[in-house]
């Protein structure tokens, strides 16, 4: 059997519970199949890069999966005719990654960063008053 990454986008107007419910029914197909999903990673609610069937948000999930192909092709199969998935991508890969996803990843370095990221507060620089009084 063969491993592949694939990533679903969902509407912006669904529930949180009717995406689950989307990713469920992607596990189904692949398990009736006689595939398995490693993993399952709900990116939330993401920008897109531009818009897409009116939709300029989306609901990101990926499925780690490891399956034969045609299993991968029902899966695609069943998912264009879904009108709650916009867009989809499955891509071949040689192994699966260890731990959470790059996405996953960086969303973690992002809250531990803080709110004004690498920046700091600033208060290291001198204030404008400051300036004017050195330079006189």
């Amino acid at each position: 059997m063969a491993l592949y990454e694939h990533v679903f986008l969902a509407r912006q107007d669904l529930a949180q519970a009717q995406v689950d419910a989307l990713a469920e029914m992607a596990t189904k197909i692949i398990e009736d199949g006689k595939g398995k999903v490693v993993k399952t990673e709900t990116w939330g609610l993401r920008s897109l890069a531009y818009r897409i069937a009116k939709n300029r948000k989306a609901h990101y999930v990926m499925l780690e999966i490891d399956a034969p192909t045609g299993v991968v092709a029902e899966l695609e199969r069943q998912l264009n005719i879904n009108e709650d998935i916009i867009r989809f991508m499955t891509v071949r890969i040689d192994e699966l990654e260890n731990g959470p996803s790059a996405m996953m990843r960086r969303g973690e370095r992002d809250r531990a960063r803080g709110e004004r990221g690498d920046r700091g507060d600033r208060g290291d620089r001198p204030r404008r008053d400051d300036r004017d009084e050195m330079a006189a």
